[in-house]
C-alpha cells in the first residue's frame, strides 16, 4: 500500500458572490481527490503583482477581483474545522510567519485548532517573506535568528505543563508566561518547517515533524537538502526517519497539450515565475530581472511593480524554467514528474492549482478535473 500523501492549498482570498466560495471548492476538490489535508496561506498581500491581475490577462479576475484580499489564516482554518466532521481532512497553515506573529499567539492558535479539529491541526511555519513584513512596519532584519527563537519559544510554552515559563531571548523573552491549553490525546500539532537555507535546514532537523519547502529547487537538490535535515536531526538526538519529507508544488494541469501550452505561456504564470530564485534562472540561461542575488518569493515586493514593468519582465521568463518548476501537463505527465521527486525522498506533496491563471475563465475553471485526476494518481506512488 502506498504511503505517499497529498494536500491541497486553498487560495485564501475573498471572491465575488459569497465569501466562502473558494473555500467550499477547495474542500470539494480535496475530498474528490482523496487528499489527506487542506492548507491555507498566511499573507497580507499576494505574491502576484496586482498590476496584471485584471480580466485583460487572467480570467479568474472576473471571479476574484482583488488579488490582495487575503483572509486571516487561523480564522479560515476554523471555518474548515467546522465543516470537517465527516471528511476528517488534516488542516494546516502554509505557512505562518514568525516575524509579524508573536510565537505565543501562534502557539495558542495552533493548539486551539488542534483541540477543536480533534487532533488534525498542522503548524506550517517559516520566516515569512519581505512583502508580508516590511510594508507593515515589521523588522525584516535577521529573519532566521528570529525564526529560531520563535520555534524555541513555541516549544517552551507547549512543554510547560501549565507552569510559569521564564526564558531569555533576544526577540521573545518570557517572564512568568503562562500557557495552559492541554494537548489533544497527548499530542501537539505537528510542526512543518518551510526551510531552504543551511541554518533553516538545521532548525528543521532540531524541531520539525516535517520538512516543508517550496519546491523551487531541482529534485536531486531536494534529496541533498533532505540529507542535511536528517543529519541535523541525528545531531539533535532525534530519529531522522520520523521527519516527513514534504513540499509545496504549483500545478498547471490540463486535459490536452494545447490547454497546458496556453497556461505555460500566460502572463500570470510567467509573472509568478518571478518568485523563483535568480540561481534557477541562471540554470536556464537567463538573468533574473531583479538581479543576480534575488532570492525569489522571500524578496519580492509585488505591489511596487507596475504593469509595464511586469510585462517587460514576463518576456524574459524562459519557458524551460516554467516547465521545470511547475508540475506541468496532463494528469499522467504530472504524476510522472512527482514520481521523480518521490525517487529523491519526497513523501508528501502539497499542491496549489494554478489553473485559474488561464487567460480565459472557463478554461481556468476546467483545469479542476485534470488537477483532481493528477492528485488521485499521486496517491498510488
Amino acid at each position: 500500500m502506498s504511503t505517499f500523501r497529498t494536500g491541497v492549498v486553498d487560495p485564501t482570498v475573498n471572491p465575488r458572490l459569497t465569501p466562502n466560495l473558494m473555500m467550499r471548492n477547495t474542500q470539494a476538490v480535496a475530498k474528490s481527490a482523496g487528499a489527506d489535508s487542506i492548507w491555507v496561506q498566511d499573507h497580507l498581500m499576494s505574491l502576484i503583482p496586482r498590476s496584471v491581475w485584471s480580466p485583460k490577462y487572467v480570467g479568474a479576475a472576473k471571479l476574484v477581483p482583488r488579488v490582495d484580499a487575503y483572509y486571516e489564516p487561523w480564522t479560515a482554518l476554523g471555518y474548515f474545522a467546522a465543516r470537517n466532521r465527516l471528511s476528517r481532512l488534516r488542516l494546516g497553515s502554509a505557512v505562518t510567519d514568525t516575524a509579524r506573529r508573536n510565537p505565543a499567539v501562534t502557539a495558542q492558535a495552533a493548539a486551539t485548532l488542534h483541540l477543536l479539529s480533534r487532533g488534525r491541526a498542522i503548524l506550517g511555519i517559516g520566516t515569512g517573506e519581505r512583502e508580508g513584513n516590511e510594508p507593515y512596519g515589521v523588522d525584516w532584519t535577521r529573519p532566521v535568528a528570529r525564526f529560531e527563537e520563535a520555534l524555541a519559544t513555541i516549544r517552551a510554552l507547549w512543554e510547560s505543563k501549565g507552569q510559569p515559563v521564564n526564558r531569555d531571548s533576544e526577540f521573545f523573552p518570557l517572564r512568568n508566561a503562562m500557557f495552559d491549553l492541554p494537548q489533544h490525546r497527548g499530542t501537539w500539532p505537528e510542526m512543518w518547517i518551510a526551510a531552504h537555507g543551511p541554518r533553516m535546514l538545521r532548525a528543521t532537523g532540531k524541531y520539525a515533524d516535517a520538512w516543508f519547502p517550496v519546491a523551487t529547487m531541482q529534485a536531486t537538490e531536494y534529496a541533498t537538502m533532505l540529507e542535511s535535515v536528517r543529519a541535523a536531526a541525528s545531531d539533535a538526538g532525534r530519529d531522522p526517519a520520523k521527519i516527513i519529507p514534504a513540499g509545496v508544488f504549483f500545478a498547471l494541469a490540463g486535459t490536452t497539450r494545447a490547454d497546458v501550452d496556453e497556461l505555460v505561456g500566460s502572463v500570470l504564470v510567467r509573472a509568478f515565475a518571478l518568485n523563483f530564485p535568480a540561481k534557477e534562472w541562471v540554470r536556464h540561461g537567463a538573468v533574473h530581472p531583479m538581479g543576480d542575488s534575488f532570492t525569489g518569493f522571500q524578496d519580492i515586493l509585488p505591489q511596487t511593480l507596475d504593469e509595464a514593468t511586469v510585462l517587460d519582465y514576463v518576456e524574459r521568463v524562459p519557458e524551460s524554467l516554467v516547465r521545470e518548476h511547475y508540475l506541468t501537463g496532463t494528469p499522467a505527465e504530472i504524476v510522472d514528474q512527482v514520481a521523480l521527486w518521490r525517487d529523491n525522498g519526497l513523501r508528501y506533496a502539497v499542491v496549489c492549482d494554478l489553473g485559474a491563471f488561464h487567460p480565459r475563465l472557463r478554461k481556468g475553471l476546467g483545469t479542476a478535473l485534470p488537477f483532481i485526476r493528477a492528485l488521485r494518481g499521486m496517491r498510488k506512488l
